[in-house]
């Protein structure tokens, strides 16, 4: 089969690994790099693709079939806009906008032209995810009562030399707490109310450092969350998962699902169960969930040409991208308001041509 020709707009740390997983790819072919800066141009060059700083500016020979956005958070949707107005279907990095209006509005506009927008939630991918949604929907937690997750670590002084990253719509809320929240959408489904509590004291940047959530859903489930980028600490998905070889990986666990029948940590998979009628005085049955693991990059752009060449739908939709946004968003205004925050009331007050 023809390699389908797939141009990466945004040369930053995501933009890049999209880039290398395009080239190692046989079914695809990285066309183009497109970013002003002479940093993109460089990294074009080196990559062996065309450079463009505007995406109006890609010649027909170069069309792609796909463009994947990986630019800053607040031009999600104006970039994912003008590729959706050329009639290419588009992977937009999350979060998907960093505002729930203008999310809902390049949504419609993807829906009303007929292109599919596929939303960079690439963990759903990760086999070892996969494998924890059969546990949990197989029953062998008994009910899902709570569940605990932890997002520690610290960020260097030069990761914010870059100004978007101090400012609204960035902080790890928005780009990296809601991997969490979009991860136990997933496992648990939808979301119900949230309260949470903010705190930018470390470094005093218009955006928060550390943040505790606390989410109910629909079915009863209880979840916290808890993520700070100025904690030095092993207990992280980056830090656990090895899904990304530039961070250290730690023998420790990030999330924690407990149910009526047993317990689960996230990522070794050890499922601990009762053996008998659960009795706190009774020892657990300790067990390792096997998997094969797989970089979830990879499996995601498998999955975005599948649905480019129309033989798939988005496994993470625009709508889905948009339902988790609607959380974060509910996240950010429970920790200004102070309040708790129901996402049926979030919903019922948006304009409905944007829902």
């Amino acid at each position: 089969m023809k390699p389908l020709k797939i141009a990466v707009m945004g040369a930053g740390l995501i933009g890049r690994r999209h880039a290398e997983r395009i080239i190692s790819e046989p079914g695809t072919l990285l066309s183009a790099v497109i970013d002003p800066s002479s940093a993109g141009h460089d990294f074009a060059r080196n990559a062996g693709a065309r450079w463009y700083a505007n995406f109006r500016d890609i010649s027909e020979e170069d069309r792609p079939y796909g463009v994947i956005v990986a630019t800053p958070n607040q031009l999600h949707v104006e970039n994912a806009m003008e590729i959706i107005a050329a009639g290419i279907p588009v992977l937009v990095e999350k979060p998907i906008a960093d505002d729930v209006d203008a999310a809902a509005a390049l949504v419609a506009a993807g829906e009303k032209a007929g292109i599919p927008i596929l939303v960079g939630h690439h963990r759903r991918y990760n086999p070892m995810i996969q494998a924890a949604k059969q546990i949990v929907d197989g029953g062998r937690l008994g009910r899902i009562i709570a569940v605990h997750g932890t997002f520690w670590v610290a960020k260097p002084d030069d990761y914010f030399d870059i100004s978007w990253r101090r400012e609204a719509g960035a902080g790890p809320i928005f780009v990296n707490l809601i991997h969490d929240v979009d991860l136990f959408r997933f496992l648990f489904g939808e979301v119900e109310a949230v309260q949470a509590m903010e705190s930018h004291a470390v470094r005093h940047h218009a955006v928060e450092d550390t943040a505790v959530v606390s989410l109910r859903f629909a079915n009863g489930v209880l979840t916290t969350l808890n993520g700070s980028d100025a904690v030095a600490a092993p207990w992280s998905w980056e830090a656990t998962t090895g899904e990304n070889p530039a961070f250290p990986r730690y023998s420790s666990h990030c999330y924690q699902i407990g149910g009526t029948k047993g317990s689960l940590a996230i990522p070794d998979l050890t499922l601990w169960t009762a053996t008998s009628k659960p009795n706190w005085l009774e020892p657990l049955a300790e067990e390792r969930v096997p998997f094969e693991a797989a970089d979830p990059l990879c499996r995601q752009l498998r999955h975005f040409c599948d649905v480019i060449r129309g033989d798939a739908a988005p496994l993470v939709s625009g709508r889905e991208g948009l339902a988790t946004l609607r959380v974060v968003e509910a996240i950010k205004r429970s920790a200004c308001s102070g309040q708790m925050v129901r996402l049926s009331d979030a919903v019922a007050s948006a304009d409905p041509q944007k829902v």
